[in-house]
């Protein structure tokens, strides 16, 4: 699953459900930009990513899609 499928994922999961405006009047962001990390218009910025991981209390390497066991060369 990509980036913005997992945060329309997270959004739509909360109870009761945000909407993308707040979403971002929590994040401190515009809701447009919201909508195109959801569309994949756009990435976050590293401090957006981090705000989002902090709201939705998820790491950065799920949102990203990175694997739970990675083998990093030494």
């Amino acid at each position: 699953m990509e980036f913005n499928e997992k945060l329309r994922e997270l959004r739509n999961a909360k109870i009761p459900i945000i909407t993308q405006k707040d979403l971002a009047n929590a994040l401190g962001i515009t809701q447009r930009k919201v909508s195109f990390m959801e569309t994949g218009t756009t990435e976050p910025s590293l401090s957006d990513l981090m705000a989002l991981c902090k709201y939705f209390n998820v790491s950065a390497d799920y949102l990203l899609g990175l694997p739970k066991n990675m083998n990093y060369p030494e």
